[in-house]
This record gives structure tokens, C-alpha cells and sequence, in this order.
């Protein structure tokens, strides 16, 4: 009680913007209700109780902590303990496209294409034995820090044009996944839940900063496993139970129902080239997860080192634990006889999850499911911003553009950019397809292009200007010479392996370890006109 008397004055400052927040909510029902829209009324009552709690809590650790300092808005003032911390890091990596995309591809590819959840878990593993303790125990502020001091202010502004890319491609696969679910289960139009969705999750993070996002992800990181562990065996009896849908589902995809391919894979007519590919997206999604700001945030955000190196490793093996639920539904999706039922199957395959929700589970559990999915994309999208905002306000508005640049104007500045990065990302969001491909082709610009540039900053002593930029456009010109389907570039290199206007020779690994090489030979060769300059440490 007394608790709750000394934070009277706080629960008043966020209950007045969650108040508006439910008004504006039940009036926007009201105006479907008039429309005669076909919406699920229990499931959008329930997504009001929902969006507002999570308002609330964002709110709440905005106002408890009155005026926010930089280091208070993207760091948490570094006081970040391991649970919250844990939480939030595993919460950020399961998103929607987490939950959509695994049930997705577990559907129409077969397990074994299924690498982004094992992929990213093994990213945070490796990312907190190698990179979390010493990015801490310099204390930057980025991901970008030791770029800048190694390469310098103008050439880091240009690496942080695939950080950024990387971020907002990945917040509008997220919304894009929570567009499809809202859309099927619900009834609710794609672009509405998007845009509500959103808008309240820039909200939010601009009341808050990372306290907000941290707070918040504890809370949604718990109701995911709740609802997902709920949802399986609701929908598991559609598929005659899971001994007959795990062996039927093997019947269907064959070799690609075990997440390995065989080890002579190039040599069966099933795997052929694609073998090669398969390597490829693995390497891709272990490494190009690792250098993303909404990652380090949270390792600089820890209490310490220790802390740090311990929240990455504890949080890939939450998050490898998160996607079993997902795969075993897109496995009910694949052996359902969904004609018998009078349905057509999901199509496209991104409605597997929205599918199972609605038409395998009871009008609650729906809602539930609903539920995890609006969770993980808050969970997720509110770090994107936040990540992306950081990058831009301080390591190239503030650096380039406004060097002494007061802590308070920064910290509005940041608040801006949060709007404008959520608008950028919704945008976006409205124009996708496959929840899957945009999710994975976030990890592309981070792997080729950024992931050697980061790994030299750190423990190549001797890297310098010249390395960086040889690196950066070696990287360039290999990755896209091998063209981009989702953004209708064609093949412009003669690589090897190419099938149905693909190249499955693995030319993303080739392109990053080119321009890791680049940057050591260049670096190493051009000491005598740019000696290299040593990382500092800022606290």
C-alpha cells in the first residue's frame, strides 16, 4: 500500500494517456460497428484490454522516471539487471515474423528451410561469447561507436545505412505479421491493424525509452509462452494428434522434415545445388545476427560485462524454445484436411498461423493466439525504433551535423526520429508480401556489409579508412552482383549454380568473407598513409 500511495502521482500520468488510448479505441470499434464491418467483437474487446495494459506500462516507466536523459532513453542508464534484461533481449528476437514465419515455412518448405529461429538463437550465443563483453566493457553507447573510432565520422555514416535498412525492413516484416493475423482472425482490415498497432508502439517508446521497452517486453515475453504453450493442444486433434502428424508430415516433405540436410546433400538429386544455398542462409542468419543495434542495446544497457555476456547466451536458448510452438502448428497446417473441413488451405502460406488460430482452436483460444502474436510484434518493434533512432541521432546527426549538440535537444531529437522510423516501417509494412523472405532479408545487409566491418573495428588491430571502404564496396558489389528477387535486381555476376534465376552457389558468405579480407589487406597495405587508430574506451 505504501508502494502504491509514493506512486500515486505517477499511475495518474499514465492512466490519463491510457484513458485516451481506450476512448479512441472504443470509438474506432463503434465507427466498424456502424460500417458493419465482419469483425470477431470478443477477440477486438480483448485487444483492447491488451493494448492497453501494455500502453500503460510504457507510460508508467515513462512517467516514473520523470525527465529521461539520453543514457536513460537508449541505455536504461546501464543499470539494466539480468532477468529484465534477459527478457527484453529474448523478447525482441521473438517477433512476429519469429512466430509467422517459422509456422510458415515449417508448412510449405519442410523444417530443414526452417533455420531463422536455431539460426538467430545461435547469434546471441555467439554474439555474448565473443562481442557482448568487450562492446560493455568499452561502454559505448552503439553499435556503431567502434566504427567511428576506427574508421572514422563520415565513412561510419555510411555503414549505418545497412544498420538502419537492417532495422526498418525487419519492423515492417514484423507489423506485416500482425497485419495478416489481425486480418484473418479477427476480421479486422490488414492495413488498420498495422497502422493502430504501431502508432501505439511509437507512443509508448517515446513516453519511456528502453525502461519502456523493457518493461513492457517482460510482461508480452511471458504472455507469448502462455498463449503459444496454450494454443497446441487445442489445434493438435485436427491433425489426428501429434504421433500421426509428425509421421504424416514426414511422409510430405521427406528429406526436408529433419532441420539438417544429409551431409552429402550436393550429391542427392532431392538437396542438388540448394545444399549450397542451405549453408549460405545458416551462415547468414548465425552471423548477420549479431550486428544489430537492437542486440548491443541491450548488451550496453546491462549492468556490467558479466551481465551482458550472460543475458545473450541465456536469451538464444529462450528464444530456440519459443519457436517450438509455431513449428508444430505449421506441421497441424501441413497434414490438416482442410478441404474436408470446407476451407482451402492457407494460401499464401504466411496465413499458416492466422489459418490454425481461426478455423483449429475455439473462438478464446483464437484470441490468445492473437494475442502472442500482438505481444511479439510490440515486443519487437518498439526496440527497432528505438535501435534506429539511437544510430541516427548519435552517431550521425550529432557527430556530422550538431557536435555539441546539448543532452536534452539530443534527447529530443530522438524522440522525432522514433516517429519518423515507426512511420518508415509502417509505410513499408503495407507493401509486403511474405512475412518470411523480408524477415530473413533483414539479416542480408547486416552479414555481407556491416558484419566484417564490425568484427575488423573490434579485433583487427591494424584496420583503418581505407581498409573499411575497400571492405565496404567489395561486399557491395559481390552481394548484389548476385541480384535480389524481392527487390527485382537481376544477376549481374557470372556465379556459378545458378537454377530458375537464383544463385545457389553461396555467394552472401562470399561476399562477407571478400570484404573481411579486403579490409585486413587494404588496412595492412596503407598503414604508412592511414595508421590505424586504436579503440577507446568511453566510460
Amino acid at each position: 500500500m505504501s508502494y502504491f500511495k509514493s506512486n500515486l502521482d505517477t499511475y495518474r500520468k499514465a492512466i490519463q494517456p491510457s484513458l485516451v488510448l481506450v476512448i479512441a479505441l472504443l470509438a474506432f470499434g463503434f465507427i466498424l460497428f456502424l460500417l458493419d464491418r465482419d469483425v470477431f467483437w470478443p477477440g477486438y474487446w480483448a485487444m483492447i484490454v491488451f493494448y492497453t495494459f501494455f500502453f500503460f506500462l510504457g507510460a508508467f516507466a515513462g512517467a516514473k522516471k520523470g525527465k529521461v536523459e539520453v543514457d536513460e532513453l537508449i541505455l536504461a542508464g546501464r543499470g539494466m539487471p539480468l532477468w529484465l534484461a534477459m527478457a527484453t533481449m529474448s523478447a525482441t528476437w521473438i517477433d512476429g515474423g519469429y512466430l509467422n514465419g517459422t509456422a510458415e515455412y515449417t508448412k510449405s518448405m519442410g523444417l530443414a528451410w526452417v533455420q531463422a529461429p536455431w539460426g538467430y538463437a545461435l547469434s546471441l550465443i555467439v554474439g555474448g561469447l565473443f562481442f557482448a563483453r568487450k562492446m560493455r566493457s568499452y561502454g559505448y553507447r552503439t553499435m556503431l561507436d567502434p566504427l567511428e573510432q576506427k574508421y572514422g565520422k563520415k565513412l561510419t555514416a555510411i555503414l549505418a545505412i545497412p544498420a538502419l535498412t537492417g532495422e526498418i525492413f525487419w519492423s515492417a516484416a514484423i507489423l506485416t505479421a500482425l497485419g495478416t493475423t489481425f486480418g484473418t482472425v479477427m476480421g479486422l482490415d490488414f492495413n488498420t491493424a498495422i497502422i493502430l498497432s504501431s502508432i501505439i508502439t511509437i507512443i509508448y517508446t517515446i513516453l519511456g525509452g528502453l525502461w519502456a521497452v523493457a518493461i513492457t517486453d517482460f510482461f508480452q515475453l511471458i504472455f507469448i509462452f502462455v498463449a503459444m504453450i496454450i494454443v497446441v493442444p487445442y489445434a493438435l486433434p485436427s491433425s489426428g494428434g501429434w504421433e500421426h502428424t509428425w509421421a504424416v508430415y514426414q511422409q510430405h516433405k521427406g528429406l526436408f522434415s529433419s532441420f539438417l540436410p544429409p551431409l552429402d546433400g550436393w550429391k542427392n538429386p532431392e538437396w542438388g545445388w540448394y545444399y549450397w544455398q542451405w549453408w549460405d542462409s545458416a551462415f547468414l542468419l548465425i552471423f548477420g545476427g549479431i550486428a544489430w543495434q537492437a542486440y548491443f542495446q541491450k548488451v550496453l544497457a546491462s549492468i556490467d560485462a558479466k551481465t551482458a555476456v550472460r543475458l545473450s547466451i541465456i536469451a538464444g536458448v529462450v528464444c530456440f524454445v519459443a519457436a517450438i510452438p509455431p513449428m508444430i502448428l505449421g506441421m497441424v497446417a501441413d497434414v490438416t484436411d482442410w478441404t474436408a473441413m470446407g476451407i482451402n488451405a492457407p494460401d499464401p502460406p504466411s496465413l499458416t498461423l492466422p489459418f490454425v488460430f481461426r478455423y483449429l482452436t475455439p473462438p478464446i483460444i483464437a484470441t490468445l493466439g492473437l494475442g502472442a502474436v500482438a505481444a511479439a510484434v510490440m515486443s519487437s518493434v518498439d526496440s527497432s525504433y528505438l535501435s534506429a533512432s539511437s544510430m541516427i541521432s548519435w552517431n550521425i546527426y550529432r557527430p556530422l551535423l550538431k557536435p555539441n549538440i546539448s543532452d536534452e535537444r539530443l534527447g529530443q531529437m530522438i524522440k522525432r526520429l522514433i516517429s519518423i522510423t515507426g512511420i518508415t516501417a509502417t509505410l513499408l509494412a503495407l507493401k509486403v508480401k511474405s512475412v518470411y523472405q523480408l524477415w530473413f532479408f533483414c539479416s542480408d545487409f547486416v552479414y555481407c556489409i556491416l558484419f566484417p566491418q564490425l568484427v575488423c573495428a573490434l579485433f583487427f588491430k591494424r584496420a583503418n579508412w581505407y581498409g573499411s571502404l575497400a571492405g565496404l564496396l567489395l561486399s557491395f558489389i559481390l552481394r548484389f552482383g548476385g541480384g535480389e528477387p524481392l527487390l527485382h535486381l537481376p544477376i549481374l555476376l557470372p556465379y556459378p549454380m545458378i537454377k530458375d534465376g537464383a544463385v545457389l552457389f553461396p555467394y552472401k558468405t562470399f561476399a562477407m568473407l571478400a570484404g573481411m579480407l579486403g579490409i585486413i589487406i587494404v588496412s595492412i597495405l596503407t598503414q604508412k598513409y592511414e595508421p590505424a587508430r586504436p579503440l577507446v574506451k568511453m566510460i
